[in-house]
């Protein structure tokens, strides 16, 4: 591997290139995947709201759960290899649910692709923090989460012609082919990294979760994070649904949902480089507190309505539906929130990890997506189904007004997460001010 630079710059060694690149096609697979997964698991596969919820809860949980574990197989085997069998998996996974569509089978078949996502994190997020130095890190995160985000804008840009095009069922034959382009390129172009020294076991990884709970500003940290990601999980988790059941199956919610990664593109390393003299904390509590904005601007959506009418005219170019712009105010705020909360929060963990624990510690930096992506998706299953119910399980023979009816207070899904945005702008603030005295106090 090429040496890392001991001063600032944008140059980087290949392996971070390349791992980088196969990390785009891995979130263009996963993100076209995912943003539909709540509409495939409804209307293809036939679980209820609640039971989906659920589904794609425990299923995302997990997700960010496993990995530390799964590193620590990886470690024995090599990077490289880890990287085959990774993108074998999902290529496998997301082919099988396109084919098969029983619920046993796609619970089998999201688990197989569960497995290959636990590989990928710890490996491309791994490989970013060995090709990085402490004086570079933070660029090299923010260059990480910008690629990442290009790949989530691709996906979705992809799945709407998709889904409305041949089938809803058909997004996995893409993700699948995402995830066979990333394995050609693990296969025969990717060149193990030296990893000697750094292998953990399975005990090893569980101590470091261990420690990781007896570490209060870790934890603590990390569940107030967790309240950041329970809104930005409704991008997926409740957006779609909410979107397509109060327009029509013509609306493309996968386009709304691209306005957070274009946000996070465009913005994501100006504003770390503006902000890096400052704290991780405190660049992260900015982004708390533009977070409830975005939950209220998409509890507005039918309020507007009521103001402008079915239709609003942009400078006379074109016309737009009130939810729909709501909903791209929304999705841009958290986007830009985003942008100072996730890259200093990676910087932040990776920085308290301990000498030569680095890896199994970064594998853990997605805690706070497995309480968010719990507690998140079985939210919105029952939010869902209180406020904005599945049209399959009303009634027959509703009048287009008798319908509307059902759908009067599907804005009040929103103001729950208006709440747990401001509790965690509130919490992270408190945090702020009890770490800088005990910091002040020690120094």
């Amino acid at each position: 591997m090429e040496n890392i630079s001991t001063q600032e710059t944008w140059k980087f060694p290949k392996d971070f290139w390349l791992a980088n690149l196969m990390e785009l096609c891995e979130r263009a697979a996963y993100y076209g995947f995912f943003i539909v997964l709540t509409l495939y698991l409804t209307d293809i596969v036939g679980f209820d709201d609640k039971a989906t919820g659920v589904v794609a809860g425990v299923f995302f949980a997990l997700l960010y759960f496993f990995p530390p574990f799964v590193g620590a197989i990886s470690d024995k085997i090599g990077f490289k290899n880890g990287l085959i069998i990774a993108f074998s998996l999902l290529t496998v996974g997301y082919f099988f649910l396109g084919v098969f569509h029983s619920k046993m089978l796609v619970i089998l078949f999201l688990f197989i692709v569960l497995l290959g996502g636990s590989f990928i994190k710890p490996l491309i997020t791994g490989t970013v923090a060995k090709t990085t130095s402490e004086v570079n890190k933070a660029r090299g995160f923010s260059l990480f989460y910008w690629i990442v985000n290009i790949g989530a804008f691709g996906g979705k840009t992809v799945v709407p012609s998709i889904r409305q095009g041949i089938g809803l069922e058909y997004v996995n034959f893409f993700s699948s082919g995402m995830a066979f382009l990333a394995l050609l390129l693990a296969i025969f172009i990717f060149k193990p990294i030296d990893s000697s020294g750094e292998s953990k076991k399975i005990k090893d990884v569980v101590n470091a979760l261990v420690r990781i709970f007896k570490t209060p500003r870790l934890i603590i940290l990390t569940l107030i994070v967790a309240g950041f990601w329970i809104i930005q999980h409704q991008l997926y988790a409740t957006m779609p649904k909410y979107v397509i059941r109060l327009l029509g199956e013509d609306a493309k919610p996968e386009w709304l949902a691209n306005v957070n990664p274009l946000v996070v593109v465009l913005f994501v390393v100006i504003i770390t480089q503006l902000t890096k003299k400052y704290k991780a904390v405190t660049v992260m509590f900015i982004g708390m507190l533009i977070m409830p904005l975005s939950a209220l601007a998409m509890a507005f959506s039918q309020s507007l309505e009521s103001i402008t009418g079915s239709m609003v005219s942009i400078f006379g170019w074109f016309n737009m539906y009130p939810l729909t712009i709501m909903m791209i105010i929304g999705i841009a705020i958290q986007g830009l929130a985003e942008c100072f909360i996730s890259p200093r929060f990676l910087e932040y963990f990776s920085l308290q990890a301990p000498k030569g624990e680095e890896g199994v510690y970064m594998g853990f930096s997605h805690l706070h997506s497995f309480f968010s992506a719990l507690i998140g998706f079985i939210m919105s299953g029952f939010l869902l189904d209180k406020y904005c119910p599945d049209p399959h399980t009303l009634p027959a023979g509703l009048t287009k007004v008798q319908k509307a009816a059902y759908y009067a207070d599907a804005h009040l899904i929103w103001y729950y997460f208006v709440a747990i945005a401001i509790v965690a702008a509130i919490s992270l603030f408190i945090f702020k001010i009890v770490t800088e005295r005990i910091d002040k106090k020690k120094s």
